[in-house]
Parts: C-alpha cells; structure tokens; sequence
C-alpha cells in the first residue's frame, strides 16, 4: 500500500471520525508509524505490521477516543495517563491530536518505554513524555488515565488509583461491552458511562468505559450512545 493510499485513509478515517486535524499533524501521525515500523524490526513493539492494518488498528483506533476526550475535557488543558502504553497507543496518538494535553506513556518494559522516549524527542512533541515504571509507583496526580488491552477493569483501576486526581476519570478501551468486568468493580468504583466507539473500516467492536470514585459527584456524561452487549 503505497504512502498516498495510506494518506488517502487516514484523511477518510479523520473525517468520519468528525475530526479537524492539521496538516501537520497528519504527518506527526504519518511519521510515528514510520517509527513504529523501524523500531518493529528490532523490537516486538507490536504484533501488527501491515501498513493498512497499522492504519486502522493504531492510528485510526486511538484516534476514535479523541472526540469523546475532548467532549470530557471540553478542550482544556489537562493531564492523561496511558497506562500499559506499549507502542503508545492511545497516548501517542492523544499527544498528537490535542497538544493541550500533558500526555504520559508507562510501561514496565525498558525497550517499550525508551521507545516512547524515541518518540517524543523525534516528534518534538514537548507534551509527551515515555515512562519507565510499573504503575502502582506513579502518584499522579492526572485528570483523565486510560488504558487500551492493558487488563480486567478491577485490576486496571487497582493498579493505578494512586495516580488519579481526585476529580479525575478512568477511561478504558475495550472490544465488546464488558458487563463481567463492570459486575467486578470494586464497591468504590462506578461506571458512568459505555460509550460505543465507530472506527473506520474495523469490523469489531470496541467500547470506552468511563469510570469515577463513587465517592465523587456524579460528572456529566461525555457524549455518544450507549454500547450494546
């Protein structure tokens, strides 16, 4: 697939994801596949190595959760966790797309994490920074922290309790709607919201789960419809 045929999609992929991107930072998105791709010769960043599929479930599947952020953050500037990030996925992309947002990536792998240090130095992206570290030992405090195929809700919200603000909010990606993992929560967890996720040309389902102490008042619901089981 050639590099017009992938621009071709993303820009197909950012307009139906009701997205308004510049130029530039299309092409920080472009170049951090790039880097993606380089460092994936070396290192077992990611099991996914064909162009369009990298398209699609990287770039296209962490760019979904972008609109429902901003609607949270009503586009102030905060602070988000990327928790497992892994290649950097969503933080990366998050970085990219809302340069508003102080954006740490963790991961307990050193190659991971230096990965992602590559990646904020080489994008000169001053609002992204990669981590070293298991989450329990982050103390935060960050307003939203979110997690792609890290682990079950229970042990997600667990692991990195200590790093949520007091006012802050999980915010999981997840496939179909994960009823057994909510049922698990912890008592002084909620669920607020499921919000069904659209990404262009993937055929699966994925979901974003919006979490909060309980202790906390009730925050306003992001927009987007609820997510079927």
């Amino acid at each position: 697939m050639s590099r017009a045929e992938l621009e071709a999609g993303l820009d197909a992929g950012i307009a139906t994801l009701g997205l308004d991107l510049s130029a530039g930072q299309r092409g920080l998105l472009f170049d951090y596949l790039g880097l993606i791709q380089k460092w994936n010769r070396v290192y077992n960043l990611t099991a996914v190595r064909d162009p369009r599929e990298m398209l699609t479930q990287h770039l296209l599947d962490s760019l979904a959760v972008v609109a429902p952020l901003r609607r949270h953050t009503g586009g102030a500037a905060g602070s988000l966790l990327d928790v497992g990030s892994g290649a950097g996925l969503p933080g990366v992309v998050i970085a990219i797309a809302c340069p508003e947002i102080r954006v740490d990536c963790v991961d307990s792998v050193a190659k991971k994490a230096a990965f992602l240090q590559q990646v904020a130095v080489t994008l000169k992206l001053p609002n992204l920074r990669g981590l070293h570290d298991r989450v329990e030992r982050l103390a935060g405090p960050y307003d939203v922290i979110t997690s792609r195929a890290f682990a079950s809700l229970a042990d997600f919200v667990a692991w990195s309790g200590a790093a949520l603000a007091p006012q802050g909010v999980w915010m999981a990606m997840k496939g179909r709607h994960p009823d057994d993992e909510i049922a698990a929560l912890p008592p002084g967890i909620a669920m607020f919201h499921v919000e069904q996720l659209r990404v262009p040309n993937f055929e699966g389902e994925r979901c974003l789960v919006w979490m909060r102490r309980r202790s906390l008042t009730r925050p306003s619901t992001p927009g987007g419809s609820q997510c079927s089981a």
